[in-house]
């Protein structure tokens, strides 16, 4: 089997295990500012994801709600099984300091919280997902797997959110600024649109009358890949941007914390199709970057951006996988080169950096030492950052062998390290007080 396929079809065969269905979504029944769905790769996106036209000031302001049926769930004496989720609008504010509605989910669990204290609350930072709208991973709590022949969208941060439930920790899960709302492009990466979302989604869930999680209860930060890079952000702007969501402690898994390096990573790589979703969301946030792109992509760059802007992960797996820059623009170079000759593109990328600030919670920092998509490097160094600047940091490298796939190199730390992230959580969130492992960084792969 080509390897594009033989990647799908492993995080095929992970969805089906969970107990994915392979259905179109339905219409939501929730008040919505506007009746009408709109439709992504033959996917309906329900209505309840059409922001109304006016926005809340406050952010975290929760706009509207609604049930949301989970994919796994089982009739228990006291509610379903893991927990009873609900669908989630909330205020934020963007990069620009702009107003914007995001979506996501809150999951009340079942399971009793038999740590110390009240239950607490765990935002999750989904990975990568993509940038079609049906790829949302709150519409992935309800649809873990969508194949209708025109995308392929694998809800795997499902498995995350189900082993916080089954430890009685309330979960909301954010869709990022633009992943499910109909009115703008996801800001794929983008830092600040990103830790904004997270530490939004906390206060809208704190604010559901529904919620047995409160202004007491102990918060955490869960994220690896795309989701490591958004709590790595959340965790350094909370104390300026949320100073009421006091942070227990955050996994940062496998963050992209400098955006150049990654760049360089993943172009020609099984996941070469993020390259699009973060040209595309650099674009939306920077409109004065248009000039510099229109002067170096060429047409079939063009319709590769417009292509992948609807597109899940699965789908860029199939599309562009393996595929070089070098054929989008009009030049030959690739986007690293162009970067390099644009000091404009190097000074938006700078403003994305994390570490510039440490933390002032404890941050839980993972990286696979064999990770070539999101590199190892680049996350260790953030780690290095942070210790220089007196974070609270707790570093693990992951030790697993490369396997020749840059896809497995990066997505087997998450399985092999994600029992332990958790773990590690759940003590933050008890009240046991985290130490740290800077003093050994000389000697840390």
């Amino acid at each position: 089997m080509p390897p594009r396929p033989r990647m799908l079809a492993a995080a095929i065969t992970a969805a089906l295990a969970l107990g994915a269905q392979a259905v179109p979504a339905a219409a939501a029944d929730g008040p919505a500012g506007d009746s009408t769905t709109t439709t992504s790769r033959g996917v309906e996106i329900p209505a309840f994801y059409t922001p109304p036209s006016e926005l809340p000031g406050a952010d975290g302001t929760l706009i509207r709600s609604e049930p949301l049926p989970l994919a796994l769930s089982l009739p228990g004496i006291d509610g379903p099984l893991p927990g009873r989720a609900t669908r989630l609008m909330y205020k934020s504010t963007d990069a620009n300091g702009e107003a914007v509605a995001v979506t996501g989910a809150y999951i009340e669990p079942a399971a009793k919280w038999r740590g110390d204290g009240p239950r607490p609350l765990v935002a999750v930072a989904p990975g990568t997902m993509g940038q079609g709208d049906q790829c949302a991973a709150s519409m992935a709590l309800e649809h873990p797997l969508r194949l209708n022949g025109q995308t392929v969208s694998v809800g795997y941060e499902d498995l995350s959110v189900y082993r916080l439930l089954l430890r009685g920790v309330a979960v909301v899960v954010t869709d990022y600024v633009g992943l499910g709302t109909t009115d703008r492009l996801h800001t794929y990466v983008n830092r600040v649109d990103g830790a904004h979302a997270v530490l939004d989604a906390v206060r809208a869930a704190r604010s559901l009358d529904s919620a047995s999680v409160t202004s007491g209860s102990r918060v955490g930060l869960f994220g690896y890949s795309q989701g490591g890079g958004a709590t790595a952000a959340a965790a350094e702007l909370q104390p300026s941007y949320a100073p009421d969501v006091r942070l227990a402690g955050t996994y940062a898994g496998a963050p992209p914390a400098d955006l150049t390096e990654v760049t360089k990573a993943i172009d020609g790589s099984d996941l070469a199709g993020a390259l699009g979703w973060s040209l595309n969301g650099f674009l939306q946030t920077e409109p004065a970057l248009r000039p510099i792109a229109d002067r170096y992509i060429n047409g079939a760059g063009q319709e590769a951006l417009k292509d992948l802007s609807t597109m899940c992960v699965g789908d860029a797996l199939f599309g562009y996988g393996g595929d070089s820059s070098t054929d989008w623009t009009k030049t030959g170079q690739s986007i690293s080169d162009v970067i390099r000759a644009e000091p404009a593109l190097q000074s938006f990328l700078a403003e994305q950096r994390i570490g510039s600030t440490a933390p002032g919670s404890p941050v839980r920092v993972a990286t696979g030492v064999s990770d070539d998509l999101v590199p190892h490097g680049q996350a260790r160094r953030l780690a290095v950052d942070w210790c220089g600047k007196g974070g609270k940091v707790t570093y693990v490298p992951v030790l697993l062998p490369g396997v020749g796939s840059g896809l497995l190199n990066h997505f087997a730390p998450l399985l092999a390290d994600q029992g332990n992230a958790i773990a590690w959580l759940t003590d933050r969130l008890s009240g046991e007080p985290a130490g740290s492992n800077c003093w050994s960084m000389p000697v840390q792969p």
